[in-house]
């Protein structure tokens, strides 16, 4: 049996938050449209996941901007983002754009670290009219990155949650539809292996030097 990894990135800044709520609900329709996928090997392909908080690691994700060492936590959080199959992002809108927590884990990641990963991108905001920052903000972002980011993004605005969701377009069939493609793309794929982050040609060893693997120095 096939086995994937999916690492869950949730941007949302409340606890509870309809950030986060969009994360999980992304996260297991890819795992459902998964077991109904097969792999290269014609096997069934079953996934687990690992969802980052990134609230939880704010003052982490500050102090390796300021001194380019990524603390024990937050040093789990990038291995597990650029070791995972496919990433699943999700970020509140703030000013027509994504939030700088969410930008400021991307700028500690390896610029290299992310490149053909398939990506399903979600955002929410309290209206809908943010629904086009996933494709002029936060789309163009992981294109610089060279990530594999699916065509269908899934954004939520706070109607989605109700009564009055859109009954035209309603968020499980879009989160089911961006499921789907990510499934598809992730089952396309061999599994990823274990990457030695002290071997240079690894994703995670590329680009930095031994001082930087050791000490975190960051590359100006």
């Amino acid at each position: 049996m096939s086995a994937r990894r999916i690492a869950v990135v949730s941007a949302g800044l409340s606890n509870p938050s309809s950030t986060r709520m969009l994360a999980d609900r992304l996260a297991a329709a890819t795992v459902t449209a998964l077991r109904q996928a097969q792999g290269p090997d014609s096997q069934p392909i079953e996934a687990t996941v690992d969802t980052i908080e990134l609230r939880d690691l704010a003052h982490d994700i500050t102090n390796n901007l300021l001194t380019g060492f990524a603390p024990p936590a937050l040093e789990s959080a990038i291995n597990t983002v650029v070791s995972a199959d496919a990433l699943i992002v999700v970020t509140p809108i703030f000013s027509t754009s994504y939030s700088g927590l969410f930008k400021s884990f991307i700028d500690v990641l390896d610029p290299d670290a992310l490149t053909g990963k398939p990506v399903l991108i979600g955002a929410n905001a309290g209206t809908a009219r943010h629904s086009l920052a996933i494709d002029y903000a936060i789309r163009p972002l992981f294109a610089y990155l060279h990530a594999d980011a699916m065509s269908t993004g899934v954004f939520a605005a706070s109607s989605d949650w109700g009564s009055s969701a859109d009954q035209v377009a309603p968020l499980s069939a879009r989160v089911e539809k961006g499921a789907r493609e990510l499934a598809e793309a992730i089952a396309r794929r061999e599994p990823a292996g274990a990457a030695d982050p002290f071997d240079p040609d690894s994703y995670l060893g590329q680009g930095r030097s031994f001082g930087h693997l050791l000490g975190g120095l960051a590359g100006e």
